[in-house]
Parts: C-alpha cells; sequence; structure tokens
C-alpha cells in the first residue's frame, strides 16, 4: 500500500463502530485513467484550469480510504480509524451520514467501462484484510447510500466478483 495522506479527513465519532464499506468509482479526467489527478483531488492540490471539467471541483474537499488503480496499485490517503469525506450526503438501513461508520474504497474506473480483473483480486484482499480488523456487516456502492446524487461504482462493477460482508 502507498500512503499518500489526505487532509479531507477527521475524528470518527467515539462509540461508533466502523460496519461498511462502500465502494465508489473515480476518473479524472472523466473515463481517463491513470493520471496523477485523483490524488490531487484528494490532497487538495488539483490544478483546476489544467481541464475544463476540473471548474466544477474548485472548492471541493473530499477523500477515501483507498483508491484501487486499473493496474491493481492501492494508495490509502486515511487510516481507517479516522472519518474519510467520501460519502457525502448519505444514508443507509435508516442511519444518516455514512462516513461516520464506513470505509471508503474508491476504483479508479467510470460508469461506462468494466473494471479490470486485477482490481477484483486486490479488492478481495482487501476486504478480506478489513473484515479482521472491522466488523464489517454491509458491503454497499456510493449509489446505494445516495441514490438521488451518485451512480457508482456503475452498472459495469460486477458484484458477483466480490464477497459480501
Amino acid at each position: 500500500v502507498r500512503r499518500v495522506p489526505s487532509p479531507n479527513c477527521d475524528a470518527r465519532p467515539a462509540g461508533v463502530p466502523v460496519d461498511m464499506v462502500v465502494l465508489h468509482n473515480i476518473s479524472l479526467p472523466p473515463n481517463e485513467f491513470g493520471g496523477p489527478d485523483v490524488e490531487r483531488l484528494f490532497t487538495n492540490t488539483l490544478d483546476v484550469t489544467a481541464h475544463p471539467f476540473y471548474a466544477g471541483l474548485r472548492d471541493l474537499r473530499v477523500s477515501a480510504h483507498f483508491l484501487l488503480r486499473r493496474d491493481g496499485e492501492l494508495v490509502q490517503f486515511v487510516s481507517c480509524n479516522e472519518r474519510a469525506w467520501h460519502a457525502g450526503i448519505s444514508r443507509w438501513q435508516g442511519r444518516e451520514r455514512c462516513n461516520e461508520f464506513s470505509i471508503g474504497i474508491e476504483l479508479e474506473g467510470s460508469d461506462y467501462v468494466p473494471f479490470a480483473e486485477i482490481q477484483y483480486a486486490r479488492l478481495e484482499a482487501l476486504l478480506q484484510a478489513l473484515r479482521q480488523r472491522y466488523p464489517l456487516r454491509h458491503l454497499v456502492g456510493h449509489n446505494d447510500i445516495a441514490p438521488q446524487r451518485k451512480t457508482d461504482p456503475g452498472p459495469f462493477f460486477d458484484w458477483g466478483r466480490v464477497p459480501t460482508a
């Protein structure tokens, strides 16, 4: 795991168990893979003049616990013991503010292309490691907790390839 600290996090509320993983997809620029701009977004160093799409990201302060790149590289931005700012306004089974009790995993991808085989293998290994440390009960997509706002991980994510929490 390569660590790239993000300032976009804070303390989790005391006494709230981490029992959920939220899967996302991300690519910057949209539908382009392999560049440095996701890391730049999560570390507040994105040059918003570098691409027309980025103007809308100017004041965005987001992160995730992990980014799983298309080549299988795993990058960690926030300790799982801290709250990463990945879910936004969210709700799951009557609980709001999902950042408080979840781990966010960004898969480098989009709603328009299948994910890479290595991503599924690495995701399975990561989930197995997380289950050894946290009482995970839910594995959901961003679209499950914010259905009015989000579509990720998208129609090309194969849920049958990952064991449910």
